[in-house]
């Protein structure tokens, strides 16, 4: 363990924290960039600010806003969070289940939250802290089941956390280990999957490009859905970069165009700015029109991605890496369709398709190697296709560069999903009731010599 994580960990403790952890750290080796400089902010404690629908039953915010009304100050500070363990750590930082004392429910009702924090000194020493600024100011953009809500922002003269949900199934890299082989079933793989198309689309459509998906980033709920989580190695890119069309064959006025997640356009303006239909409106009736019924094209479809933008920074874990990534050329959001071939391949096999004996050969692999399928196991001819064309190395004509998650939904692997629906389909491991840990008491711990508000 880093040092800085021994200094965390002992401050925590002497707040209420058991130091017991169930889960296991990234242990992929990572390389890291930075592309922005940012001084850290004042010491003052800040919340997600997006006006959301949060009296919907979601007992996390009424424990926040139990808080909010109780304290003087209106705000919630660390004092408020009970520490109960160390989940993992990541490259700026270690995250701890966590709960906040509040007196509308009983401790052994009180909701959990995943709390990431990062120590200021630590991030600003290792030039981190435009990624720290970074990941927080996505984390308040996003609004999606599959992406992680914010649900307060804290910071205090040493530490800054996040504070978003907690997700008790784990990640998919120790779920897949679990399984028999060490592999997912073809029908695991295809909702898998499919939740993470729909959660880059979305994430593309705000201009973001994730750049570190791996099966350790896609987290279980306790419904069995999944969440994407760790943005710090993401690119937030400026709107002028993104474009947006809608693929229609019927006429403007028709009104077919349901976009599920995002704010609902303006009949006559594009979702986003740059719209590369040079029409005033998005709708073209003559594209597609010898298109036979059921293909691509023939209804009104979304597309987003943010064509333009371009960064040189070496980010991402070394098996995931994009070719573009390694040989420094330059990637843009393409390299979110690469690794979800590599994704897809791992669930699948086990493995990961250009893994070397060290990081330096898998890099090699990854430039230079062709794509080959394992003889075992027997994987379908539509999934190796859908990889295939997702691990094509030049990222102009890799699947999903230049039509995004369009392209993907339509491909014969995911025939058969209800991409509207996916938020019921039955997933295929729903995780067992959770078990809390045990508490320190609040009595045992020493107070803590850090002034944490």
């Amino acid at each position: 363990m880093e040092p800085w994580l021994d200094d965390l960990t002992d401050d925590l403790q002497s707040m209420s924290f058991n130091s017991t952890t169930t889960a296991t750290d990234i242990n992929r080796s990572t390389s890291s960039g930075s592309e922005t400089t940012w001084t850290a902010a004042s010491s003052a404690i800040s919340f997600a600010s997006r006006n959301r629908a949060v009296s919907g039953g979601d007992s996390r915010w009424d424990s926040i806003r139990q808080i909010r009304s109780d304290s003087p100050s209106g705000q919630l500070s660390f004092s408020d969070l009970r520490f109960l363990q160390r989940l993992g750590s990541g490259d700026i930082g270690a995250v701890y289940l966590a709960e906040v004392k509040t007196s509308v429910a009983s401790d052994a009702d009180a909701p959990l939250f995943a709390a990431k924090v990062m120590d200021k000194k630590e991030v600003a020493s290792r030039n981190k802290e435009g990624r720290a600024k970074t990941e927080r100011e996505i984390l308040e953009m996003l609004e999606h089941p599959f992406l992680p809500t914010l649900y307060a922002a804290l910071e205090s003269p040493k530490w800054s956390c996040l504070l978003t949900e907690f997700c008790p199934g784990g990640d998919l890299h120790v779920l897949r280990q679990r399984q028999p082989c060490r592999r997912f079933h073809e029908f695991a793989v295809r909702f898998y999957a499919s939740e993470v198309v729909v959660a880059i689309e979305y994430v593309h459509m705000m201009g973001i490009v994730y750049r570190d998906l791996k099966p350790e980033n896609v987290l279980v709920r306790s419904d069995g859905h999944i969440m994407l989580t760790d943005f710090d190695l993401s690119l937030k890119c400026d709107s002028s970069s993104s474009t947006a069309q809608i693929i229609s064959d019927q006429k403007p006025s028709t009104p077919a165009l349901r976009i599920e997640y995002p704010p609902r356009p303006q009949p006559t303006s594009c979702i986003l700015p740059s719209c590369i239909v040079p029409a005033v409106s998005c709708f073209n009736p003559k594209r597609n029109r010898k298109k036979k019924p059921g293909q691509p094209g023939t209804r009104p479809e979304f597309v987003a991605e943010p064509m333009d933008v371009r960064s040189m920074s070496f980010v991402g874990t070394h098996e995931y890496l994009a070719p573009e990534i390694v040989s420094g050329e330059g990637h843009g959001a393409a390299v979110d369709w690469w690794t979800l071939g590599i994704f897809i391949f791992e669930l699948l096999y086990g493995t990961t398709p250009f893994k070397g004996q060290d990081n330096e050969m898998t890099l090699a692999n990854i430039v230079a190697r062709a794509l080959e399928f394992p003889k075992e196991p027997v994987v379908p001819a539509a999934a190796k296709d859908l990889i295939a064309q997702l691990l094509v190395k030049d990222p102009v004509r890799r699947m999903g560069s230049t039509m995004g998650a369009f392209a993907i939904k339509h491909h014969p692997f995911f025939q058969g999903v209800n991409w509207a629906l996916l938020r019921c389909a039955t997933p295929p491991i729903v995780p067992p009731p959770y078990s809390r840990p045990d508490v320190v008491s609040e009595d045992s711990c020493p107070q803590s010599p850090v002034e944490y508000y």
